[in-house]
């Protein structure tokens, strides 16, 4: 029997407001992401893809239309469930980090296990195996404004993948980093990919699009364009300075 989808997005429509001031910020959206897929969504501003982005992460839910995350139907669910699903199906990177400021990158890592009930020992191990797998073992009791934006991110990106979510979601990832940093983020991203991992993109910069093995391009809430690409993969991260 073959897994399941990881998105599984059907005729999905979300409309703020109503009447003649309502806002179609979805118009129809039908997506299927599989296992292992690398898929970059570009739109313009106001083209739907923060919505789009809202919905596949379970933090906002569609007006109309159905979607299923790794065979589960997201719109059944009540709040509790569905924090839930999002706390153990999702590994979120945002462009502005999102870390607690007086929190160490060990601590910061450890979060969505403490908010999963995984016991303090056990939390440790993992936090610690996700920091070596970024780079960042020697930086763990460091915290956020001891460490570079790209150091940060990858912190980020250790939090976003402790608890072997199905899905890893970042939203313009790169989009506060410098040309270094992201170069070192992307090549985590296809390092990532290579092995297996599922992962969706919000960007509006091509360089990072092209890290992808498919492009969706949305343009006023509808997909007018969806294309497999050979995915350029670019150097290793640069963790040199770290020790590992």
């Amino acid at each position: 029997m073959s897994a399941p989808l990881v998105l599984d997005v059907q005729d999905v429509r979300k409309v703020y407001g109503q009447g003649e001031t309502a806002v179609h910020a979805l118009r129809g959206i039908t997506l299927a992401v599989e296992p292992g897929d690398y898929v970059a969504i570009m739109g313009a501003s106001g083209s739907g893809k923060s919505t789009l982005m809202n919905i596949i992460g379970c933090l906002d839910v569609p007006s109309s239309g159905a979607y299923r995350l790794d065979g589960t139907d997201v719109g059944v669910l009540d709040d509790v469930r569905l924090a839930i699903v999002r706390n153990r199906k999702i590994g979120f990177v945002f462009q502005s980090f999102n870390l607690i400021p007086r929190m160490s990158a060990l601590m910061n890592v450890e979060l969505p296990l403490a908010y999963g009930g995984v016991k303090a020992g056990e939390r440790r191990r993992r936090a610690l195996a996700a920091l070596e797998r970024v780079g960042l073992a020697d930086r763990v009791h460091h915290q956020p404004n001891e460490l570079s934006g790209g150091q940060q991110q990858r912190v980020a990106i250790a939090r976003s993948l402790v608890n072997a979510p199905t899905l890893l979601l970042a939203d313009e990832p790169t989009g506060a980093l410098d040309s270094t940093s992201t170069r070192d983020v992307l090549g985590i991203f296809d390092q990532l990919s290579l092995g297996g991992r599922t992962i969706v993109v919000i960007t509006h910069e091509q360089d990072v699009a092209a890290h992808a093995k498919r492009v969706v391009r949305l343009m006023d809430g509808q997909i007018i364009a969806d294309i497999r690409q050979s995915p350029v993969s670019g150097p290793p991260p640069r963790l040199e300075e770290v020790s590992l």
